[in-house]
């Protein structure tokens, strides 16, 4: 566990109500079941690397520095943060400035958010192999949508493509999130406002079918290059009669609410640490939202084994990228959209990364947690613990 110290003498920890931390933690999780789940299901050694960086976020293992404030005279030790994108407590400050670079890209258009989910039998095909998976999935959801882009409205338009890969209860559930805007480029390479008054960007009943014959054509062509298609054909069969859902939502009122929005969804991680509720002998209990009964929250327990081997099939390959921009948004394009708009890129301000967090979240790291007045003075360097 990390530890926050503030002192006008020595040992005086800082109250809870100043930490503000959840009594319970997945770190928690990976320190008491982690072995064990090591020795059951045997995973890969990139997951076993995670789940230490997880545990040893802001604990001694990695690290630290004490801090002195130049008011009270308190001292302060703090330990260093992992920066794992799967862990739970190292998400926030990235998201904060992700959402504000997104709005300083954001075109005066609407923007539409657009769901794409594949059928549950489709798991254990990306369990085989999930960066190949993933990868196919995003290749077609931009398919789908350049293809209705050309097709409707004679346009090549854009889309911000999120991944997310779990379920409320921890179960595998890949779909991505897309928030696409109502502009693109037309043939003659002039940008073109789509969709003035309308509530759909594309009529979902068509979005479903072309978004599975994107898919399974294109895993059948990879079982086929692999000679495994036998193997899989009655699924992939069967997956061609079955009704597939893109869910579809109304335009947001402006680019500050979509780009928002979609800050809800760019760097969570498979479970946050403030829906567990507790840790025991006999498992993990933790809060989930039931969609099935009216999005009612009620409490369910695993396990301890059986949370890390569900929490780990989120666990996103090595340099896998979750986050892809394409047409008018992707980096090639985005210039060359804002001279069409005329927009003139915005004066940047220069700032240090703590600066810009400081700004975007309210939250000063440098200030005394006690007085609230001083500052705090870094006057050691702690080493890692080998």
């Amino acid at each position: 566990m990390s530890l926050d110290i503030c002192t006008q003498s020595p040992g005086y920890i800082v109250p809870s109500e100043i930490v503000q931390r959840p009594e319970f933690e997945v770190a928690q999780i990976v320190n008491r079941f982690g072995q064990q789940f090591v020795e059951q299901n045997r995973p890969n050694s990139f997951i076993v690397r995670t789940l230490d960086a997880l545990q040893k976020c802001r604990t001694a293992a990695l690290g630290g520095h004490i801090d002195y404030c130049d008011c009270c005279g308190g001292q302060r030790i703090s330990y260093n943060s992992c920066g794992n994108r799967h862990c739970p407590k190292c998400q926030g400050a990235k998201q904060a400035l992700w959402v504000e670079d997104r709005m300083n890209d954001a075109l005066d258009v609407k923007y539409f958010h657009i769901v794409f989910t594949v059928p549950e039998e489709l798991n254990q095909i990306c369990l085989l192999d999930s960066n190949l998976f993933y990868k196919t999935l995003f290749e077609c959801v931009w398919n789908v949508l350049q293809q209705f882009g050309y097709t409707k409205y004679g346009v090549e338009s854009g889309a911000i493509c999120v991944l997310h890969t779990w379920g409320q209860n921890l179960s595998l559930h890949p779909h991505i999130h897309c928030i696409v805007p109502s502009a693109g480029l037309t043939l003659a390479g002039n940008l073109k406002r789509i969709t003035k008054n309308g509530k759909y960007l594309y009529p979902v009943l068509m979005l479903s079918p072309a978004f599975r014959s994107f898919l399974l054509r294109k895993l059948k062509l990879r079982f086929t290059q692999s000679n495994q298609l036998l193997k899989y054909q009655s699924l992939l069969d069967d997956l061609w009669k079955k009704p597939w859902v893109v869910y579809c939502k109304p335009p947001f009122g402006n680019a500050l609410q979509i780009v928002k929005y979609l800050g809800q969804y760019s760097h969570r991680v498979a479970i946050s640490n403030h829906r567990i509720k507790n840790i025991s002998d006999s498992g993990v209990t933790f809060f989930y939202k039931d969609y099935k009964d009216k999005s009612i929250v009620k409490p369910t327990t695993l396990s301890g084994v059986e949370f890390l081997r569900r929490f780990c099939m989120h666990i996103l390959p090595k340099r896998f990228v979750k986050i892809r921009y394409y047409g008018i948004l992707s980096t090639k394009q985005k210039n060359r959209v804002r001279s069409l708009l005329a927009k003139k890129p915005g004066t940047k301000v220069i700032e240090t990364r703590q600066e810009r967090i400081v700004r975007l979240t309210g939250y000063d790291y440098n200030l005394c947690p006690v007085c609230k007045t001083g500052f705090m003075h870094t006057i050691e360097l702690l080493p890692k613990i080998r």
